[in-house]
């Protein structure tokens, strides 16, 4: 049975941060006309998610069910494929399980959804709350770890420059998934020790090469918590590689061949210069301030990002 939204919480080991979260769902304003539910998607937990979950299912109100789905392939691009197969909303709302919405973020994306047909993806505002004071001059890189605030009007984003919103908050139409987005994914996301991303912005792709547009809506707020651990340099540079390791993957992706040869030189040269300039101007730098080092760290992997492109080819025909 097709109902109005779905708001869908990807999560590994989460167990502490979930109630934070799902204590702001079940107190959402402005959904008495809105059909909705939640769906917590347990992606291969050793925790105590799922007892977290039952917890919470004893005293949800049956307006708006609680479900408990568990994904046994590790990764966010799976957890996320496998909300969209439970899904039961025609707009599905992706949180993170450190991602707080405000308490009309519900009304304020379905309302968005209803105002703008042609938009198969949207996201909003993602302000940051920091365990820890952030270090000098953060602001520069808080985008990668999905801190937005676009100003107060609506607007397009632009998929053809890979100017697109993370996957944290990020509302779907579940129709221009299912019409759009393959039933496999090339980056799967973060998973163990690899910070390659990416994952988020390939569906975002395949949405704009259907014709779907992406927008940015300023109504819908959220806080992303970020602990003292993901401010720390060694947790950064990993971050900002990885990062840059899927800049040349993801301009394949709605590339033609005669376009790809192109892409690939591109990327390395453009990087090359990149690397060059960032050296000559920061070389003083980049050992003692962190910022400079990720900046060095992005560009890196980004020049690394067409062998690595290879590398992926390689294995999907294997």
């Amino acid at each position: 049975m097709s109902i109005d939204f779905t708001v869908a919480i990807p999560t590994y080991n989460g167990a502490i941060r979930l109630p934070k979260v799902l204590d702001k769902l079940r107190s959402q304003t402005g959904t008495e006309q809105i059909s909705w539910e939640v769906i917590v998607i347990d992606n291969n937990s050793t925790d105590e998610t799922a007892k977290v979950v039952k917890e919470y299912q004893l005293n949800w109100s049956s307006a708006f069910p609680l479900r408990y789905t568990f994904e046994t392939e590790q990764g966010l691009a799976f957890a996320r494929r496998r909300a969209v197969q439970e899904a039961r909303g025609n707009f599905i709302g992706f949180l993170d399980d450190d991602n707080v919405p405000v308490s009309d973020w519900v009304s304020a994306a379905y309302k968005f959804g209803q105002d703008y047909p042609k938009a198969g993806a949207f996201s909003g505002q993602i302000h940051g709350e920091f365990e820890v004071e952030p270090p000098e001059e953060f602001k520069k890189i808080q985008a990668f770890l999905a801190i937005r605030e676009h100003g107060s009007k609506p607007h397009l984003f632009e998929p053809q420059n890979l100017r697109l919103p993370p996957g944290a908050g990020l509302v779907i139409r579940k129709q221009a998934w299912c019409e759009s987005v393959p039933n496999w994914s090339i980056l799967t996301g973060r998973v163990g020790k690899s910070l390659v991303a990416g994952e988020d912005y390939e569906v975002l792709l395949h949405l704009y090469k259907a014709g779907w547009e992406i927008w940015y809506n300023p109504q819908m707020h959220i806080a992303h918590q970020i602990p003292c651990q993901r401010l720390e340099r060694e947790y950064l540079l990993h971050l900002a590689r990885g990062t840059g390791l899927a800049t040349c993957q993801l301009r394949m992706i709605n590339a033609k061949g005669w376009q790809k040869p192109i892409i690939f030189a591109r990327t390395l040269l453009g990087n090359s210069r990149r690397l060059i300039v960032h050296f000559l101007k920061y070389r003083q730098k980049i050992e003692t301030d962190l910022i400079t080092a990720f900046e060095r760290e992005f560009f890196w992997g980004s020049f690394m990002s067409p062998f690595y492109f290879l590398q992926k080819s390689r294995g999907n025909k294997k």
